[in-house]
């Protein structure tokens, strides 16, 4: 799906678009009360979003919808790259658009949803009754130029970021080159969960959770870092309310 307030904008995607015959574009939006009930409704893989649109912008719409696209952003201002990395974005490009820049990112974002459905694949194949109970205790993770004996335990949580992983303990963070979802499967469910496709926390650490107006919920954790809560994972939250 395509937004963006600039009609000229959203042809030149189209028009890139174009390249990759296995691309179905679902839509397009020049609003972000727009886009939030497009992409709530259609459920698009993958969105291209503008950063400044009247109304609404694109860091506003990410946090309004439901469902979790690939986001790629496309915007002339190069200022929120940061918080867009933050937002597990896929790639952010500036405009003018560079066709052989945008088709770096249109394959990376191809490459990460083949990926990520491989793994979940290896996944469903893994979850077997024999394998309850028979979670890791420590992880070896780099630092510097060492290997760091982490004990499980002591990670608080964890986030995605890109292909690499950081792993925040309540003293140090750690930067893993293995996927989040792979290091979920070490861990055991009980006492990490998955409250967003890029987070997991340490229930031990947990503090409170806060229940939004919109049915949305945010769980802060002990030291005050807060993460919102997909509406994918909060039925994990959910069975644990008495």
């Amino acid at each position: 799906m395509i937004i963006d307030d600039e009609k000229l904008a959203r042809e030149l995607l189209r028009e890139f678009l174009e390249s990759f015959p296995d691309i179905t574009i679902s839509g397009e939006c020049s609003k972000g009360s727009e886009a939030v009930e497009q992409i709530n409704l259609i459920k698009p893989d993958l969105i291209f979003l503008d950063v400044q649109m009247p109304g609404m912008n694109g860091f506003e719409v990410l946090e309004e919808i439901d469902h979790e696209p690939y986001v790629i952003f496309t915007t002339a201002y190069d200022q929120y790259a940061i918080k867009a990395f933050e937002k597990n974005a896929v790639d952010y490009l500036l405009k003018p658009l560079d066709r052989e820049r945008f088709s770096l990112a249109v394959n990376r974002a191809l490459k990460k949803k083949t990926l990520e459905q491989n793994h979940l694949d290896d996944l469903l194949l893994s979850l077997r009754p024999e394998r309850k109970g028979s979670y890791e205790s420590h992880l070896f993770v780099q630092k510097s130029e060492k290997l760091y004996n982490l004990p499980i335990d002591d990670i608080v949580y964890l986030e995605a970021s890109g292909d690499y992983t950081i792993i925040t303990t309540k003293n140090d963070q750690f930067v893993s080159s293995s996927g989040i979802g792979r290091l979920e499967e070490l861990m055991n469910p009980d006492t990490f969960i998955r409250v967003h496709r890029s987070t997991i926390i340490n229930l031990n650490y947990l503090k409170e959770i806060e229940r939004h107006f919109n049915g949305g919920m945010m769980v802060k954790m002990q030291s005050g870092k807060s993460f919102p809560v997909s509406r994918t994972y909060a039925k994990l939250i959910r069975r644990k309310v008495v």
